[in-house]
């Protein structure tokens, strides 16, 4: 090329346009001669720099200043120029080409910068927040209000029933946390963990322990259970939809208006694909590719965090709502539902009204307009709902007497059939870097487990001691996990783990109120494991794992060196709750699963269909109240309950209204 290069400039100067700079004492060959004397680098020459170009051009190189490709795309940073394993980085700059664009590469590098700031703009404004006007602080509420419908709860179902609703009808939405868009960062793919480690009083994560002995979280934010969970958005199994005499049309069509807003097709990198191959392997057959519906085998689902990693949640739902016809309040903590009976003897009570709280403690009272249609609907989830319920008179009569609450009905089944989907599975620590990756690949098998996984996420800040002592080599490589960088709230694992779930659990607990504060989360116990049969379940679900671990197509995230026993001792020597360890953890999996689980946030069945309230959710035994979330549903609805819940939210919406009469103005 130089060579080339060079005959073409000796063409140049021995042109006729050029004869009248050139000495005609002066040949080409001394030119040549001349400029290999010149002192314009510390290379050394050789006597026949003149008589060969090949030498010449080694001979005689200066630079042209443009330096290029130490972090080329597709080695050093993906195509949106992110460091690749490294979150929140990127490299912009010449380091990133594979060659000089063109003949002088400036023009291109600014165009560059230019071209990767706009797009980090338009990634910005899509990811801002929407522009609620409807949205306001509490604080800022009247001190008395009426409207025709009243929410408490603005979370996974709340905000697609509360923007469902606004199409006809006056809203009300009581929140009592905070939006999602004020840190939006905070609820990125990468940081899912680090809402979950956040203790401080504003957090969208509230942390309690349940009785059991496990750590859990409720959410405390706009778009409630969306905003701190890890994804995953599949359909309901076909027979939940059965069992719980939903329309099927309608629900078609309420996933369908959910999935325009907050639903995209899973990444599935290099380690989802190894739990992908591994499942195969395991014969959770066949292979259903990508889709939405619960089918067993294995399968890609769907996810709320977009191509950017930027997580959807429910209260990006509130963009369908009529901004005329809502008004929603945050840090807005519902104290009681206000009831009243009318003056004839056996007559139900029937809600009025509510009693809230701002901030600064200040009390507000939001009413129902005259109209019979007129409701206050409950979706505080399966922790919340019951809790408010029992605070405002409507439950187990001993509970209430003992703390002082006025009775209004002696319905000893709410806050009962508490459930949650216990979590167990393996950590793996891996040789090789792996992606940040939380749940996209599923395996439904036969018996009735939900096999996922998820990789690379930040540690605890203090992760504590080990229960256990542990073989020197995984001590090493939990430490060289941890230990990434000087910031421990950037310090991930370098690794994953692969977990499972019974899809229908038969232990369930209680809820008992601890004080009469809303703000206090009442005792809850999940009885994890109370039944045999889930015993059963989580083993069938774990010597699944263990074939996805030991598996080909998994082993090259496997350290050799560390055997299957040794992942179980790891994974039961993790402070991952605060349940008793036993010795035999490692040797006997049903002990393991009952040492070890922790919770899939997947809490249902506080407010069950058929117990607490009817086909159409409205609570039994009183008038203008429903209760419309997660707490009333028998069993977890498929793999992951987000989908339905918001579907639900959507579906339940659209019945209200079409029940609710036309009014002339």
């Amino acid at each position: 090329m130089c060579v080339r290069g060079m005959e073409t400039i000796i063409k140049v100067v021995n042109s006729k346009s050029f004869s009248r700079f050139r000495f005609p004492s002066i040949s080409t060959p001394d030119l040549l001669n001349l400029t290999a004397a010149l002192p314009s680098n510390l290379r050394p020459r050789h006597p026949n720099p003149a008589m060969s170009l090949e030498q010449l051009c080694r001979d005689t190189l200066t630079t042209f200043w443009h330096y290029h490709g130490s972090c080329q795309v597709g080695k050093v940073v993906d195509n949106d120029y992110r460091v690749l394993g490294i979150d929140n980085l990127r490299v912009i700059d010449a380091s990133t080409f594979h060659a000089t664009p063109g003949t002088n590469p400036q023009a291109t590098i600014m165009m560059l910068g230019r071209s990767k700031v706009e797009t980090n703009i338009k990634e910005v404004f899509y990811f801002a927040a929407p522009n609620y006007t409807f949205i306001r602080e509490a604080t800022s509420a009247p001190r008395v209000s009426y409207h025709a419908y009243i929410l408490v709860g603005g979370g996974t179902a709340g905000c697609p029933l509360a923007a469902t609703l606004s199409e006809k009808a006056n809203i009300l939405v009581l929140e009592r946390g905070g939006t999602p868009y004020l840190k939006p960062d905070i609820t990125d793919k990468a940081n899912f963990m680090l809402q979950l480690y956040d203790t401080s009083s504003d957090s969208n994560a509230q942390e309690f322990n349940s009785e059991d002995g496990v750590f859990s979280h409720r959410a405390r934010v706009l778009g409630g259970g969306s905003v701190i969970n890890a994804g995953f958005y599949s359909h309901a199994d076909p027979q939940f939809i059965k069992e719980s005499g939903l329309d099927e049309a309608l629900v078609k069509d309420s996933y369908q208006w959910v999935e325009k807003k907050v639903a995209f097709e899973s990444p599935v990198l290099q380690w989802q694909s190894a739990v992908k191959d591994g499942l195969l392997e395991a014969g959770v057959s066949p292979f259903n590719k990508f889709t939405y519906d619960h089918i067993k085998g294995t399968k890609i689902g769907a996810t709320i965090f977009d191509k950017n990693d930027h997580r959807h949640t429910a209260a990006d739902l509130l963009e369908y709502a009529d901004p005329k016809n809502i008004k929603l309040y945050l840090h807005a903590t519902v104290h009681k539902i206000i009831f009243t009976t009318q003056n004839r003897a056996g007559s139900r009570p029937r809600a009025t009204g509510v009693v809230y709280e701002d901030v600064s403690g200040v009390r507000h009272e939001a009413y129902l307009t005259k109209d019979s249609e007129s409701e206050v609907i409950v979706s505080a989830g399966a922790i919340g709902s019951p809790q408010l319920l029992m605070l405002s008179g409507i439950g187990p009569v001993q509970q209430l007497q003992a703390m002082g609450i006025q009775v209004v009905n002696d319905y000893p089944m709410v806050g009962q059939n508490l459930a949650d989907n216990a979590m167990n599975g393996i950590m793996v620590p891996s040789p090789l870097p792996v992606e940040v990756s939380l749940l996209s690949t599923v395996g439904i098998t036969q018996s009735g487990n939900y096999i996922e996984a998820w990789s690379g996420l930040n540690l605890p800040p203090s992760p504590g001691q080990m229960r256990t002592p542990l073989p020197p080599i995984i001590n090493k490589v939990y430490n060289d996990a941890r230990i990434k960088t000087g910031s421990s709230l950037n310090t991930r694992l370098q690794g994953g783990i692969i977990i499972e779930k019974a899809g229908h659990p038969l232990s369930t607990g209680h809820i008992e109120l601890r004080s009469t504060d809303p703000n206090e989360t009442p005792k809850v116990w999940f009885n994890y494991f109370k039944e045999a049969e889930d015993v059963n379940m989580c083993v069938r679900g774990m010597e699944t794992i263990i074939k996805v671990v030991n598996s080909k197509s998994f082993s090259r995230f496997r350290f050799p060196s560390i055997s299957t026993p040794d992942l179980l001792n790891l994974t039961a020597a993790l402070p991952s709750n605060l349940r008793p360890r036993h010795p035999n953890s490692a040797t006997s999996l049903e002990q393991f699963c009952r040492d070890t689980p922790t919770t899939f946030w997947h809490y249902h069945g506080s407010c069950q269909v058929g117990k607490v309230v009817d086909n159409d959710y409205r609570v039994l035994g009183i008038d203008n109240l429903r209760v419309i979330d997660a707490s009333t549903f028998h069993a977890t609805p498929g793999t992951n309950p987000q989908a339905t819940v918001m579907m639900l939210g959507r579906l339940m919406g659209v019945r209200i209204l079409k029940d609710r009469p036309v009014r002339r103005k």
